[in-house]
């Protein structure tokens, strides 16, 4: 399936000289979402350590995060942007492009040594990405992959990441 053709481009946005790519037209699509979902399913099933978790991160990570979850029979556990978690949390702070911003998982999201894959729509600088691995790593947890719908090459986001398999479903350069 050609998913580029189901992704818009919205030229200019949020800023001039930026393309935004979104997958809103994506979701939309039946077929398109359920392609996602079994390909992100069959890509991890070929990985040499499965996840026992999948964690997706807000907002769009949660999309995706808990159908794949469903599929390899293991538990999605979020992570949230600050104040948005009701019991305890562990934070990371991580710089943006025009700021900081803040990362929270609850304290007993797991057990150490837990095996997990971190999931989300894009990657693009991957400044958030690898703030999630940081927090994960802080509580002990393994990761095992990452799993993206859209990898923005350009910007070369996998270059943060630990080195662990990465799936991205559609590249732009």
């Amino acid at each position: 399936m050609d998913l580029k053709a189901l992704i818009r481009d919205i030229p200019d946005f949020p800023q001039p000289g930026i393309i935004f790519r979104d997958i809103t037209t994506l979701l939309k699509n039946a077929q398109g979402l359920k392609y996602v979902i079994d390909s992100l399913a069959v890509e991890t099933q070929k990985l040499e350590v499965l996840p026992d978790y999948i964690v997706g991160i807000e907002s769009r990570g949660f999309i995706f995060a808990p159908a794949l979850a469903y599929h390899l029979d293991g538990g999605f556990v979020p992570v949230r942007k600050k104040g948005k978690l009701p019991a305890q949390v562990f934070s990371i702070e991580y710089d943006l492009e025009y700021g900081t911003d803040i990362l929270e998982i609850h304290q007993d999201a797991f057990t150490a040594g837990a095996k997990v894959m971190i999931v989300d729509d894009v990657i693009a600088t991957g400044g958030t990405a690898k703030a999630t691995a940081d927090l994960l790593t802080q509580m002990g947890c393994d990761i095992v992959a990452y799993g993206f719908i859209v990898e923005l090459e350009g910007l070369q986001g996998r270059n943060k990441l630990p080195d662990v398999p990465i799936i991205s479903l559609v590249k732009y350069s």
